[in-house]
């Protein structure tokens, strides 16, 4: 079947690159020359001198036009090549961003940790006195204690007097007591010399 007429252009510029023809003049160029090699008259001659020269100038035009092309993909190769230079440095850039912002991030939580645990401590040392305030209270502690001290002392000195005095009023009561059971027994002795002497008498 026949080809649509939107396919047939699609397939010819296929075939002819930019659907400038150039194929097509190349044709028509040799053919103007094998006419103008077989001219019979002047004016026909001359006739197809002109064809070829104007398939020429038409040939000269479409290559000039495919050059700016060349050249211009050429530049557009370049800026794309420079672009993906740049978008590639761009993102070694973002990976050394990246890189940074983890380490930022790995700092801040260190930072996080230690502001935590310095308040846990700040919130224990809250709990107990300062240092100026224990030194103090040690101060008043050690009076104190040098107070007791001198107590105790006191307190030791008059229990050695006291037993001391035990001691000596032990002995007077021992000594008390000596006596009182040597006068008992004098009392004895003289009470049987009595009752001796009086049986005596009446005998």
């Amino acid at each position: 079947g026949l080809f649509p007429p939107d396919e047939v252009i699609r397939k010819r510029l296929l075939i002819d690159g930019d659907g400038a023809g150039d194929d097509r003049r190349i044709n028509l160029l040799v053919k103007s020359f094998i006419k103008w090699c077989n001219s019979g008259s002047q004016e026909e001659g001359y006739s197809q001198y002109q064809r070829m020269l104007s398939t020429l100038s038409q040939c000269e035009f479409s290559m000039g036009k495919t050059l700016l092309v060349y050249d211009m993909n050429l530049r557009e190769m370049e800026n794309y090549e420079k672009i993906y230079k740049d978008i590639e440095n761009s993102i070694a850039a973002a990976h050394e961003k990246i890189s940074e912002c983890k380490k930022q991030i790995l700092q801040a939580k260190r930072i996080r940790k230690n502001r935590q645990e310095y308040d846990a401590l700040a919130k224990v040392i809250q709990h107990h006195p300062d240092r100026h305030e224990t030194l103090k209270q040690l101060e008043a502690l050690g009076k104190e204690l040098q107070h007791l001290s001198h107590i105790k002392e006191n307190v030791e000195d008059k229990l050695e007097l006291r037993r001391k005095q035990f001691h000596v009023l032990l002995s007077t009561i021992h000594e008390l007591q000596q006596t009182l059971e040597n006068d008992e027994k004098l009392s004895e002795a003289e009470e049987s010399q009595e009752a001796q002497m009086e049986t005596e008498a009446k005998q």
